[in-house]
């Protein structure tokens, strides 16, 4: 015979449901907010006065960021400006109407910029060829523009920490050299600041923070949808590890802030040539041999680190932000 249930249990089961949902989205958005803001600390992305040009894909990645650094400006200490900007490529089927909507709705100045990108692209990469590079360049020259027009003093890019380690190992594996995305570059022409405002958060936060927040995505159909490009395959490496080694992607990620210049083989950063004994102990020297016990995550971002502050970067540090 079954029993039967008190409509109260299921309530009160509901309610429990409820508030341990809140509570974890309570946690997620500090979290994400914490590293938002520590990365624009610890590389200063955004000073007074700055204008900066978040760059909307339509993606989660980008929706995050965007929605991060309106909540970060108006508790910020100092004034900056945020002005939205999309690149319609004129992809078949890209719904044109969706950005404008939500971002009127959200009161943010934006500006869309149409460009024909995907005929260019579609016509000069022949088919089957991954068309990520470039897009990538074409879209790159066309924002610069858009940022001389909109007198932005920063262009914010949506890329988070998986990119960043996808990044490092795609240079690695494919292209021989210990390189990455830097959080904060000068762009080739020498005229605007890149900045990556979510370089500390994982991608898992901001897939949840998307299907919290429901923003309304927008695929892409042209790099998007290309099977067995090599980004896809060494993130497919980076999961299984996150889930065979608890723990791994992180020291790696960490590591990308502590490197030692004189154990590796690059002449160009250490002066291996004219390296003589001087006589001198130096606590940093021969620990090639040393046994190295894994740092905890984030051990290589303390606030020792912290340069002499004024009162944006204690800010945009603080883990007490809310």
């Amino acid at each position: 015979m079954n029993a039967i249930v008190s409509p109260h249990v299921h309530e009160r089961d509901a309610g429990r449901a409820r508030l341990r949902l809140e509570r974890e989205r309570n946690k997620l958005d500090k979290r994400l907010m914490r590293e938002a803001g520590r990365a624009i600390a610890d590389f200063n992305m955004i000073e007074a006065g700055d204008r900066v040009m978040v760059c909307l894909s339509g993606g989660k990645d980008s929706y995050g960021m965007l929605d991060i650094l309106l909540k970060l400006r108006e508790r910020a200490p100092i004034d900056f400006e945020i002005v939205a900007v999309n690149l319609d490529q004129k992809q078949p089927g890209f719904p044109d109407d969706v950005l404008p909507r939500y971002l009127e709705g959200r009161g943010v100045p934006f500006h869309i910029e149409t460009q024909d990108t995907y005929s260019i692209v579609t016509r000069v990469i022949p088919e089957g060829k991954t068309m990520c590079s470039l897009c990538s360049r074409l879209r790159r020259g066309i924002l610069y523009r858009v940022a001389d027009e909109l007198k932005a003093t920063k262009i914010a890019l949506g890329h988070h920490r998986d990119d960043i380690l996808a990044t490092f190992f795609l240079n690695l594996f494919y292209g021989g050299q210990l390189k990455s995305m830097p959080p904060k570059l000068v762009s080739d022409d020498g005229r605007h600041t890149v900045i990556r405002p979510l370089a500390y958060i994982k991608e898992e936060d901001l897939i949840a923070y998307a299907q919290w927040k429901a923003f309304p995505i927008i695929p892409c159909n042209l790099c998007g949808s290309q099977e067995n490009l090599k980004r896809q395959e060494v993130g497919r490496l980076i999961d299984e590890w996150e889930r065979a080694f608890p723990g791994r992607v992180e020291n790696i990620f960490n590591a990308l802030s502590r490197v030692t210049p004189s154990h590796l083989l690059d002449r160009g950063l250490f002066d291996f040539v004219n390296l003589r004994p001087t006589g001198v102990p130096d606590p940093d020297g021969d620990t090639a041999f040393d046994q190295v016990d894994p740092q905890p995550a984030g051990a290589g971002c303390s606030d020792a680190d912290e340069q002499p502050a004024e009162r944006t970067v204690r800010f945009f540090r603080d883990d007490t932000v809310r």
